[in-house]
């Protein structure tokens, strides 16, 4: 058995945005208009009570994250509650910041915060400790992989590049023309935050990349949990000892190939395999 992923498809997109910034109410605009689903890590700390509070364009207010993120189709996930170097503090101080923000994210956008990014990309093995108890599920770096490639361990969730990535686009060219072989799956991951499409007047590589890449019929556009949520259902699969029974025990239907055919098993379902 090889895991396909949603719809039998083989290639997966998905974006990730840092912060919680105005910037982040345009690139959903975007992403919206081309029918892409990312997510976005936010400090609740740091959200304002009131826009005239805010000098300029800069974090966003609760009412305008809430009506930015409720029902937009985005994941929100866990940025640590105040954006601090979160490598160097001591391990109660680490799970206050994650547990209080990851509270705020399921108090006021109704979503369980299980995915998260590390601040400026710092973690460290006690780190990895710290969000395992905290219930964290996967959590984002900021070291590009220029590769397609499925994370070993979710906790070290390396993105293919930053969208200021001098190859963004010919990387682009070859995920929509590359065929994976059975058996692999692509994922494509952009990261960034939004307001460095304002910072280097460059909101038009993101129209650019977004035109190019939308409207594949082959490749599956979602959001970081999703993908995780997706891949784990997949490793729950339950089979004979000759691959002719699988059961799904989850609660999300699977694609798997085998023997030469897609098969996509529905949640609870028991499937024979001829």
């Amino acid at each position: 058995m090889q895991m396909c992923l949603k719809d039998g498809k083989r290639k997966v997109l998905t974006f990730s945005y840092d912060d919680g910034n105005t910037q982040d109410i345009r690139l959903i605009e975007i992403l919206n208009r081309y029918g892409l689903k990312g997510t976005f890590n936010v400090n609740t700390g740091l959200f304002l009570n009131d826009a005239s509070q805010r000098d300029g364009e800069g974090k966003l207010t609760w009412n305008e994250a809430e009506e930015l993120f409720n029902n937009s189709g985005h994941e929100v996930a866990v940025h640590t509650l105040t954006h601090p170097w979160i490598a160097s503090l001591k391990s109660h101080e680490a799970i206050k910041e994650i547990t209080e923000d990851r509270k705020n994210i399921e108090k006021h956008f109704c979503s369980l915060g299980k995915g998260m990014a590390y601040p400026y990309g710092c973690y460290s093995d006690e780190t990895l400790e710290v969000l395992k108890l905290c219930g964290i599920v996967y959590s984002r770096t900021t070291k590009s992989t220029h590769s397609f490639i499925f994370p070993e361990n979710w906790l070290e969730l390396h993105p293919t590049c930053h969208h200021n990535d001098a190859g963004l686009m010919a990387l682009a060219d070859k995920f929509i023309n590359d065929d994976p072989r059975w058996g692999i799956c692509n994922m494509f991951y952009v990261w960034g935050h939004s307001y460095e499409f304002d910072r280097n007047d460059n909101w038009d590589l993101i129209e650019k990349f977004a035109e190019k890449i939308s409207g594949k019929e082959d490749i599956w556009y979602a959001t970081n949990i999703e993908i995780y949520d997706y891949v784990k259902a997949y490793e729950r699969l339950e089979a004979s000892a000759d691959n002719t029974i699988v059961c799904n025990p989850s609660a999300v239907p699977v694609w798997f190939f085998e023997n030469g055919n897609t098969y996509k098993i529905e949640p609870g379902e028991k499937l024979i395999i001829k």
